[in-house]
């Protein structure tokens, strides 16, 4: 896997695609993953980590997940050297915003944006930018900062894509990404990998 690789999916089916493609990430048996399932801690984090490792087991990967649901285990060293150290660390979709709250100023926080090869599902991507969007209104509000170069989202009314639009001008490029979106970092440079994305700058579509 090439360093510092970011992938970012709109949903399990499209990380599934990305998977059974094999091209943005190549995981055999012999590829460590980590799960943080963070994001999913209203929704039902044991079932999110369910979810997710159920992808990996066609590939036999080695698959762990680490059960990150609040700030009081994000010093712990085992936790940190484990997103450290893996191959693959997946972000499960959820709240963006609990996931920040979390995963900021923390030890495994530092560890997620370091990671070698980082995968964000959903909604949580969101916050991996300089500028994230606030799911409760659309609004552009600060993110981790963790990749740079693009906004991420996921599908929203029409009425709140066209607040965001507005709100962030033309100060950066907005990538909405549908259920089957797939875009990816390669540690220089953002990348379209599917058609279920739409990339805009203002209100005016661009390309990625």
């Amino acid at each position: 896997m090439t360093p510092k690789t970011t992938v970012v999916v709109g949903s399990l089916d499209a990380l599934r695609d990305v998977l059974d493609a094999g091209d943005l990430l190549d995981v055999s048996s012999d590829t460590d993953v980590v799960l943080l399932p963070t994001a999913a801690a209203f929704l039902g984090i044991n079932e999110a980590a369910i979810e997710l490792s159920t992808l990996f087991e066609p590939s036999g990967a080695r698959v762990e997940a680490l059960m990150l649901a609040d700030r009081a285990s994000n010093a712990e060293p085992y936790f940190v050297e484990r997103v450290k150290s893996a191959d693959l660390v997946v972000l499960s979709d959820g709240s963006a915003l609990h996931a920040k709250s979390v995963w900021h100023g923390s030890p495994v926080g530092e560890a997620l944006r370091d990671a070698r090869c980082l995968v964000a599902v959903g909604a949580v991507a969101s916050l991996l930018g300089d500028v994230m969007i606030d799911p409760r209104g659309g609004a552009p509000t600060t993110g981790l900062g963790y990749r740079t170069g693009l906004v991420l989202g996921v599908s929203a009314s029409d009425e709140q894509l066209s607040r965001t639009r507005t709100l962030l001008g033309l100060d950066g490029t907005f990538a909405v990404l549908g259920p089957r979106g797939v875009v990816y970092f390669d540690g220089s440079s953002w990348h379209l990998a599917s058609d279920d994305v739409v990339t805009t700058r203002g209100h005016d579509v661009v390309e990625l």
